[in-house]
């Protein structure tokens, strides 16, 4: 599956089709991102890191996946763009690299984690005070399990079977609550609508499903 990280018809078009909004959303909430210290935690292959990177910002990209993280290092060197990748989890970086970035991106990946609130801690301990936090992830309804298993795994077979498990999923007010334990201040949600027609996202008040959380962790 790493190898196909890049591939824009492959298993992972959702993400290339959703990195423009998400882009644009970090980089409005971080008043731009050029010449920014970003750690982007969860990065898989780097789609992200790599478009925040051609911005201008100064990028760490974190994962604990040894084959995306290789796909992400030769994928940069094949396209020019400087990005410090690092193998290990959140919480490890987070003791290395205390209170040294200007903004930390978390997208798509707290519910795939056993411990969200201590991947949501660590990425408080990686901000500067004033820093910018922006996370996404999936509410836990049975909307989102239709969305996203039922409609995006089975019927329509977007991602592989087996992506997302339900029970890991993460209201709202549950991530906004793991924010504020970790001493940040919740400044925005926003939903992130999938438009079947278009095959493109978009920003919503419709958080029933995908959503995004910016944070700052104060001065």
């Amino acid at each position: 599956m790493a190898s196909r990280w890049w591939d824009l018809e492959g298993d992972f078009k959702p993400l290339h089709k959703l990195n423009p909004l998400r882009l644009n959303w970090i980089a409005d909430k971080t008043g731009g991102l050029f010449g920014k210290q970003i750690i982007d935690i969860g990065c898989g292959g780097g789609i992200l890191s790599e478009s925040m990177a051609r911005e201008g910002a100064e990028v760490t990209g974190v994962d604990m996946g040894k084959e995306p993280l290789a796909v992400a290092r030769l994928h940069a060197l094949e396209t020019g763009v400087s990005v410090n990748y690092r193998q290990g989890t959140a919480e490890q970086l987070a003791e290395e690299f205390p209170g040294q970035f200007d903004a930390v991106t978390c997208m798509e990946m707290l519910e795939h984690v056993p411990e969200p609130a201590s991947v949501v801690q660590a990425c408080a301990d990686l901000a500067k005070p004033g820093a910018t936090l922006v996370f996404s992830t999936i509410n836990r309804n049975p909307k989102a399990w239709l969305m996203m298993i039922a409609a995006a795994e089975h019927l329509f077979k977007m991602v592989p079977k087996g992506t997302h498990d339900h029970r890991k999923f993460i209201t709202p007010s549950e991530l906004c609550r793991y924010i504020e334990q970790a001493g940040l201040v919740v400044k925005d949600i926003s939903g992130v609508v999938y438009q079947p027609l278009s095959g493109n996202f978009k920003l919503s008040r419709d958080a029933d499903v995908n959503y995004m959380v910016h944070a700052t962790k104060p001065e």
